[in-house]
This record gives structure tokens, C-alpha cells and sequence, in this order.
């Protein structure tokens, strides 16, 4: 009897064991949502593809988009990635989408996605900044309206190279469309600039929105920047970063 149930504890042990060790190897479900703005499918899609195993990655659109935010759905994936500009979005849309990124949901946000939401003040907060199309007040500050230019060769420098988003990337070379003027959150852990006069200086920064870790990246107009292996090792690090919040790094 006795050594019967040695046996058994020693099948339960290897069960445990083996779970725990499926569970580490699962790759991250990423949601990448766009919308309300063009690009090159073909492209960027093929950058996700990189990442091999890594990552498994499903693309939804707003408005559709917006159905996975509410708390039934919130399971089906681990970290999202902003690549849209929509503008518009419901009181009750609202409410949703802020509770999803301030329960913990992990967020890295791309390009054209601090565009978004013109009238929606609490997402430019979230996701740390906001390009203004016309002359906006916030915080009591008049801003005018912000200015873009496309295909610019600049420089992105690394201002933190310990920070695991950053770790291993040099300072290198972006050709991209560069925003100028945009409102940068004062309370961000910048961790890209660029001294380009084309584009306001800080270009990468993280924060947190609730139990969430955020990344924001304001470079990835187009297909020289998804090809781009120091963007692709910096957007797999940040996508990483932001899912282990709370786990073991």
C-alpha cells in the first residue's frame, strides 16, 4: 500500500511538473487591432511572422474590435498591440475599454494609435500621449495642431539601455514618418528619442495604466520600419516586457 501511494504521489508530482512546463512554453496571444487607418498588410503581418514561436498574433478591426474588451473575451489573448486610429467610441465603449488596460491588460501602442480618439482625453492618458489634428487645451495648456512628414532618415537613440524593452539595441537608423508637436505625458520612463527637428524628441516610453504595463513606440509608418531588425527586436522585447507584469522576468 505504501508503495503504491509513493507512486502515485510520484505520477502527481510529474503531472504538476510537466503542466508547469507546457504553460512556460505557450507562446503570447497577441491582439494587434487597427482600423481607421491604411497600411501594408502583406508587411507588417510578415514582422509578427518573425517572431516564430514566440508569439501567435490575431488581427481584428474596429469597430468589431471593441467586443474584445468586455471581460468575456478578455481571456482569448494576452497582450495588445494599437496599430489603429479610430475616432469613434461610446460612453459605454469607454467605460469597457479603460477597465480591460486598467485590470492588467498588457498594451504596446504603435505609430498612428497616439492619432486616435481626438475627443476621448482618458486614452491619450493611457497610452501616454496624443498627436492633436487641430488646436487642442489639455491640462489647462493650448496646443496647435501637430505636424507629420513622411519618409525622414533619423536617428532613434537609446536613453535606457538596461530596460528590458531597449536591452541589446544600439542607437540605429529609422526611415519613417516622423510627428511633430505631439503631447508626451510627463509622467512616461522615456526610452527612445531622437534629435531629428522633424519630431518631437522623445519617440518610446513605457507607463502604467492600472495593473498595466504600456508601451508606447511612435516610429512604424511602413515597410521599411516592420523590416527594420532593431524595430522588430524592440517591438518582441516590448511585447514581452508588458506581458510579465507580475510574472517572473
Amino acid at each position: 500500500m505504501k508503495n503504491i501511494l509513493i507512486i502515485i504521489l510520484t505520477l502527481f508530482s510529474f503531472s504538476l511538473t510537466a503542466n508547469a512546463e507546457s504553460t512556460k512554453d505557450q507562446p503570447i496571444r497577441v491582439l494587434v487591432i487597427t482600423g481607421g487607418h491604411s497600411y501594408n498588410n502583406e508587411t507588417f503581418n510578415a514582422m509578427f511572422a518573425s517572431f516564430g514561436n514566440t508569439i501567435t498574433y490575431q488581427v481584428v478591426e474596429f469597430p468589431s474590435a471593441f467586443e474584445m474588451f468586455l471581460p468575456e473575451n478578455r481571456n482569448k489573448y494576452d497582450v495588445l498591440v494599437f496599430y489603429h486610429m479610430w475616432q469613434k467610441i461610446t460612453e459605454e465603449q469607454k467605460v469597457v475599454f479603460a477597465d480591460c488596460i486598467k485590470q492588467g491588460k498588457p498594451l504596446i501602442v504603435l505609430h498612428h494609435s497616439i492619432c486616435a480618439f481626438d475627443d476621448w482625453e482618458e486614452y491619450w492618458h493611457i497610452i501616454g500621449g496624443k498627436y492633436f489634428h487641430k488646436p487642442t487645451v489639455l491640462n489647462g495648456k493650448k496646443y496647435p495642431a501637430c505636424s507629420y512628414i513622411h519618409d525622414i532618415h533619423f536617428m532613434a537613440n537609446i536613453s535606457d539601455i538596461e530596460h528590458p524593452v531597449t536591452k541589446g539595441i544600439k542607437d540605429f537608423e529609422l526611415f519613417d514618418e516622423t510627428y511633430k508637436g505631439f503631447w508626451v505625458d510627463p509622467g512616461v520612463k522615456p526610452l527612445i528619442t531622437t534629435n531629428d527637428t522633424t519630431s518631437t524628441p522623445v519617440i518610446g516610453w513605457t507607463k502604467t495604466y492600472g495593473k498595466a504595463r504600456i508601451v508606447t513606440l511612435q516610429s512604424g509608418h511602413d515597410s521599411p520600419t516592420f523590416q527594420n531588425p532593431n524595430f522588430r527586436k524592440l517591438l518582441i522585447q516590448a511585447i514581452e516586457w508588458a506581458y510579465n507584469n507580475g510574472k517572473k522576468e
